[in-house]
């Protein structure tokens, strides 16, 4: 019987695509580049930092000016953290729902803490949530099951009584290495790592309340 419920946050309950965007394609713009598409940017928008910085400028961690960059790139994030970004179509009714059900519901991301307490204060999520995890409150980030695990000892409730809802190939490894169930948000991210039906997930969703069939 599932007990709770966890989200991951980026591409799954929010979609914060553009303001990421928007931000990398300041650097871009200011390089004398060409903004970047939101089609491709939201392909690797789950990727964080890491993954935009390789879309925008083909630089990885260990490159001459990949730190200076990255900090820019947050930087820039910060300034400017819910410009665009909204809470997927869908999501607030499902929320709305787990409440009106008794069923405790937290999120578990990869994305800092830095941005993910201020971004959820800005999406009225704050004091709804039982549980927040975000990247570096675990020793290990996604696909390690640490911040799953974390989450569910949080909520009191075994992990085995948990789903996890995610748009990346990473949430359905954490989730089936913590011995939670995972569901793929179909409407989200999904990077391009293959396709979602072949990540390992029992369940996928095209629409949040889908979910609502699945507890």
């Amino acid at each position: 019987m599932i007990k709770a419920v966890l989200f991951d946050l980026d591409g799954t309950l929010a979609n914060t695509a553009p303001d990421l965007g928007y931000a990398l394609n300041r650097q871009r713009l200011a390089r004398g580049l060409s903004a970047l598409p939101m089609e491709l940017i939201r392909t690797e928008a789950s990727a964080g930092a890491r993954g935009l910085l390789g879309l925008g400028f083909n630089i990885k961690p260990g490159d001459v000016d990949y730190d200076a960059m990255r900090t820019e790139f947050l930087d820039f994030y910060a300034e400017q953290l819910c410009r665009e970004t909204r809470l997927f179509p869908g999501v607030a009714e499902l929320l709305d729902q787990l409440d009106v059900r008794g069923l405790p519901w937290g999120i578990v991301t990869n994305k800092p803490a830095r941005f993910t307490i201020p971004l959820l204060q800005e999406l009225g999520l704050t004091n709804r949530t039982a549980c927040v995890v975000s990247g570096g409150d675990t020793t290990y980030s996604k696909p390690h099951p640490e911040p799953l695990l974390a989450a569910s000892s949080a909520l009191d409730v075994a992990p085995a009584g948990c789903i996890y809802l995610g748009d990346d190939l990473r949430d359905v490894q954490a989730s089936l290495a913590a011995g939670m169930e995972p569901v793929i948000a179909k409407y989200g991210y999904l990077g391009n790592v293959g396709s979602p039906e072949s990540w390992g997930a029992r369940y996928l969703i095209d629409q949040p309340q889908e979910l609502l069939g699945y507890l």
